[in-house]
């Protein structure tokens, strides 16, 4: 971001972007800026998150597997009512699954106790936290590429960070990526070489 435009915002929003860009996650997970919705708050970022694969893999056209995210900040320094503070967190992962994890009824408390534990383990204060989680399957007829049977999980939530210390957040949003990815165990990678904090329209 320019340095006009750092001037303007407030403080602790932009100390808690870059709390955001010193977070590290799973290397399979590459994460940057993407534009954050408008709106929504005074102040707003967001980051894009997906499970890229390596360039000497094959990815065949009917693939499985692949999984994305968005982790949006919105912060209104005057507070918010509903928030419980002045920064919520808002989250959203998407994933291909195969048919037998998709068929476990148990699957969406499975998923919401990733996020859960991901917290738990990094005993970040947060509060007011909540969300949904569903699973789908579609099945595609005709002229459309793509497998015949496809089954996806979305999780959806958002909570309140009572601290500007937001790398932890990041954190546990990618390792939740990671387990709805399938990943592996792996050791992590930083953010912040790879990371320009820019800057919000709103």
């Amino acid at each position: 971001m320019t340095t006009s435009e750092s001037a303007s915002q407030p403080a602790p929003f932009r100390a808690a972007i870059d709390a955001m860009h010193r977070a590290t996650v799973h290397p399979s997970i590459e994460v940057g800026p993407i534009r954050p919705p408008q709106r929504l708050a005074p102040f707003s970022y967001a980051l894009g998150a997906e499970v890229r694969h390596s360039e000497a893999e094959s990815v065949p056209e009917q693939s499985e597997g692949d999984a994305f995210g968005r982790l949006i900040l919105l912060y209104d320094p005057d507070g918010d009512e509903a928030w419980n503070g002045t920064m919520r967190l808002v989250a959203y992962i998407q994933a291909d699954v195969d048919a037998s994890l998709a068929s476990d009824p148990l699957l969406p408390e499975v998923a919401w106790s990733w996020l859960v534990d991901a917290f738990e383990a990094r005993s970040e204060p947060l509060t007011a936290l909540g969300g949904t989680v569903t699973s789908t399957s579609s099945v595609r007829y005709g002229d459309i590429a793509g497998p015949p049977r496809a089954h996806q999980l979305e999780l959806r939530a958002s909570w309140t960070a009572l601290s500007e210390e937001l790398s932890v957040h990041v954190e546990a949003f990618g390792e939740v990526l990671a387990y709805a990815a399938g990943l592996p165990p792996a050791g992590i990678t930083a953010l912040g070489a790879r990371a320009d904090s820019g800057s919000s329209d709103a």
